[in-house]
């Protein structure tokens, strides 16, 4: 159940014909595709949400703190990333270190993470499109508008949606890179809109007090409380500085996907030197624009008054600029399309990669003759994530994507301090520094995140867990390639 896939050997899979993935991604391609993942959801509705609630405007310093607990993981994932430039992220991180059993339990937490994320998302999307279209008088039959309205049934735009992204993604990566990288265009475009004109709006009033009185909130009850306070009785604060940490826990939702960056390492043309710049790139250049968008809206509107489902756009019609509203509700549903192809993207890797080890159905490790993707899971993936999306509401199910990341990079951090002292000798491009204090940090902080996330959610993951130990043992273990081949086989 420990044992591990050297790093060599995980390399030779790559190089099988049948099993071989088109390298086409180059360092810029690697920070759109981050880029066009991470700034989606978060920055477009929690930045409202927090200031309102928890930090006022020191929500911005909230940003940085969740940043922070990211940048600690992303040095992490680059080192492994591209050491290790095989598809699969901390699947293939794990495998390479800990063991094939963590290997599968991260694969199957990251199968969880990919898909739901996929279908919240599509399903936020189609919201967006919705208000736009309502706007010009467009109207779709309300059986047709999703779970969320009133006399909702399937949400035909989310479906739709889903379905278009996983033939892009079949078509090849070098397709999905080019429309990315026209999405995210669009999407920068608008949050910088956002920073600039929003400039013009701020009144230094509504920065005072900068971090406001704390104040502590009505108790939690059973599973709707965060775990830390059932276990320690500790009461998260809003506002005040510890308020600021209570906001980091819950905007860091917006951070979500820079670790998907590493799940194309194997489609990379220069994964050691690329991959690093991809992931650390990314991060810095969202984290930079998230403090700004956050200081520029709690400047525009006190945050007492900001808007917990639309904050960006509704502190521009609080300002006499519906024009602006609408450029942004624009932006917001160009932007998830982003969000949504490339969290499909990272699914079907891993799901790969897994098949690939044996673990799953080796059916599903074929590329295509011509594309030179892995059409088989994409197509099946695609299609379960299409229908889950149409009936999908969006609720606290979502909290099971922040877990499912949070000990992804666990498990990353600790596998790089394993893969120090069992692989000393090993080349790396890049070093995280200060091993083993920076990783033990990364984990610290990563625990405590999910220690601040409702009982309810450690209980579903758990569930989904079990299952997935089920699955390894009845099917994974038994035919592991791997097992198969002896722990010193070539292969």
């Amino acid at each position: 159940m420990f044992r591990t896939k050297t790093v060599e050997q995980s390399i030779r899979d790559t190089e099988e014909p049948e099993h071989a993935l088109k390298k086409s991604l180059s360092a810029w391609d690697l920070t759109v595709f981050g880029v066009g993942v991470i700034i989606g959801t978060g920055i477009f509705v929690l930045t409202g949400k927090v200031a309102k609630e928890n930090a006022g405007p020191a929500t911005a310093l909230a940003f940085v703190a969740a940043g922070i607990v990211c940048a600690l993981a992303a040095l992490c994932y680059a080192e492994f990333a591209s050491t290790v430039p095989v598809a699969g992220s901390a699947y293939t991180f794990a495998y390479a270190s800990i063991g094939e059993l963590p290997a599968w339990i991260i694969g199957w937490d990251l199968v969880l993470e990919f898909a739901l994320g996929t279908a919240v998302v599509a399903v936020g999307w189609s919201g967006y499109v919705r208000s736009l279209m309502d706007n010009i008088g467009w109207h779709l039959p309300a059986a047709l508008e999703g779970p969320d309205v009133p006399n909702g049934t399937f949400d035909i735009l989310a479906f739709l949606l889903v379905l278009v992204l996983t033939v892009i993604l079949v078509l090849g990566m070098k397709l999905s890179a080019r429309i990315t990288a026209l999405v995210v265009a669009i999407k920068v475009t608008v949050v910088m809109i956002v920073i600039v004109a929003g400039l013009f709006f701020i009144v230094g009033d509504n920065y005072s007090p900068f971090i406001p009185p704390s104040v502590t909130p009505p108790a939690g009850s059973g599973w709707d409380a965060p775990l830390v306070q059932t276990i320690f009785g500790y009461e998260p604060t809003n506002f005040g500085v510890m308020g600021i940490f209570t906001a980091a826990s819950v905007v860091f939702f917006a951070f979500i996907g820079f670790d998907v960056v590493a799940t194309a390492a194997e489609e990379t043309k220069l994964p050691q030197r690329d991959m690093p710049r991809g992931i650390l790139g990314s991060l810095f250049i969202c984290t930079v624009l998230y403090v700004a968008v956050a200081l520029v809206v709690t400047g525009m509107q006190h945050y007492s008054e900001l808007s917990v489902s639309a904050p960006l756009a509704d502190a521009f019609k609080a300002t006499g600029h519906p024009f602006f509203a609408g450029v942004i509700s624009f932006g917001a549903a160009v932007g998830l399309t982003t969000v949504c192809l490339i969290l499909l993207l990272g699914q079907t890797r891993v799901f790969f990669a897994m098949s690939r080890d044996g673990l799953l159905p080796r059916f599903f490790s074929i590329t295509h003759p011509r594309f030179r993707t892995p059409y088989r899971p994409t197509i099946l993936l695609g299609v379960i994530i299409a229908i889950v999306a149409g009936f999908t509401s969006i609720n606290e199910l979502a909290t099971l994507v922040n877990i499912g990341t949070l000990f992804a990079f666990v498990v990353v951090a600790v596998g790089v301090m394993v893969l120090r002292r069992n692989r000393p000798d090993l080349p790396r491009a890049f070093r995280t520094p200060w091993v083993p204090v920076l990783p033990i940090l990364s984990i610290a902080a990563s625990f405590w995140l999910m220690l601040n996330l409702p009982g309810e959610t450690w209980f579903r993951f758990a569930v989904w867990m079990a299952i997935g130990i089920v699955v390894y043992f009845v099917y994974g273990r038994r035919h592991s390639r791997l097992g198969k081949a002896g722990p010193n086989a070539e292969y």
